[in-house]
């Protein structure tokens, strides 16, 4: 593959924005230097976050959203849009099952919108191993809204919450029991929830159900200040003791039918607000710098255990391994004896 300019990818040359995405996909090691001259450019676009169940309809939101944010009335030129999304990996070829790009072919004709799939490929949390890289690389390039469409995600998979400035969580009737649908694992990380499907049977239901959870969540100080997440002091950002703390943001609720486009409008208001709470408390930056912190303890993890490996000796590790098996040594063991 040809190197790819840099200078081109903030031009907004489409060509080389989705060859920097294939290096960086598949760890090619000029992706790094690449990454490395992008990244001061970086920091500017919103990066929004859908995510739930399998069968919540994101990708239809996500299409939905994309259109109402490109056809925006106002004086302002029309945002331009990326979309990651993270398909579940083909056991036979290791690539993305594109079932989500499939949904979203309506927006390939405007030029201002800007589509990629990347396979999950065994990551677990809801997003790839290369999400964060992939970000880097769309917001260089000028977008001013970067949407993350996750794997459909269970109780545990919220990797998206420290990825993303706002994050959607995405419920349907029909998903099962209503408490039992809606863990607290994923309604946790909500910045906006949204009951999908609204036409269907069982919607009131499911809506009620989450009305409850917030009000039992608000009932103990929000759900994000009882968790820390949300809750900020602005003596933090200024040194100054006399300012009062940020309030804490309490995630609305949006019933919607993203195939009609029924409720759109009210979501994405919602989600400028939203915009605009982190910038005017300040908590756009804390939500960037844990970001880049998470990034940064990923990149030292990943590049510790690769010069682990290029330096083990195989015969001790074989040799480990086997005492392990008979147990003559515990794993801690193990792990002392080869480190």
């Amino acid at each position: 593959m040809p190197k790819v300019d840099p200078l081109a990818i903030r031009q907004g040359d489409r060509l080389a924005l989705s060859r920097a995405l294939t290096l960086v996909e598949n760890n090619a090691p000029e992706s790094r230097e690449l990454q490395s001259a992008l990244f001061p450019f970086t920091g500017t676009a919103h990066l929004i976050g859908v995510t739930g169940a399998p069968g919540t309809g994101k990708s239809t939101l996500v299409n939905q959203l994309a259109k109402h944010f490109r056809l925006a009335e106002d004086s302002k030129p029309a945002p331009k849009v990326a979309i990651i999304a993270v398909d579940p990996t083909s056991p036979f070829t290791g690539g993305a099952l594109l079932g989500d790009r499939i949904r979203m072919g309506d927006l390939s004709g405007d030029k201002g919108i800007f589509i990629r799939s990347m396979a999950s490929r065994g990551a677990l949390g809801g997003l790839a191993h290369n999400t964060a890289a992939f970000v880097t690389v769309l917001d260089s390039a000028g977008f001013d809204l970067i949407i993350i469409e996750t794997v459909g995600a269970g109780q545990a998979e919220v990797d998206i919450a420290s990825l993303a400035h706002t994050v959607i969580v995405v419920e349907a009737p029909g998903l099962g029991d209503d408490i039992q649908a809606i863990k607290a694992g994923i309604l946790e990380i909500a910045d906006i929830l949204v009951v999908n499907k609204a036409d269907r049977p069982g919607a009131d239901n499911t809506a009620r159900a989450l009305r409850v959870m917030l009000e039992m969540a608000q009932g103990k100080n929000g759900l994000r200040s009882a968790k820390g997440k949300h809750a900020f002091n602005s003596k933090q950002a200024s040194g100054s003791s006399t300012q009062p703390a940020a309030e804490a943001w309490l995630p609305p609720m949006h019933t919607i039918t993203a195939t009609e486009g029924k409720g759109i409008d009210a979501l994405v208001a919602d989600i400028q607000r939203h915009a605009d709470y982190l910038h005017s408390s300040n908590l756009w930056q804390q939500k960037e710098a844990t970001r880049l912190r998470r990034d940064l303890e990923a990149l030292i993890r990943d590049t510790l255990v690769h010069k682990w490996r290029m330096e083990l000796d195989q015969q001790q590790f074989e040799s480990v391994l086997s005492d392990l098996l008979q147990r003559k040594y515990s794993p801690i063991e193990a792990l002392e004896t080869l480190m």
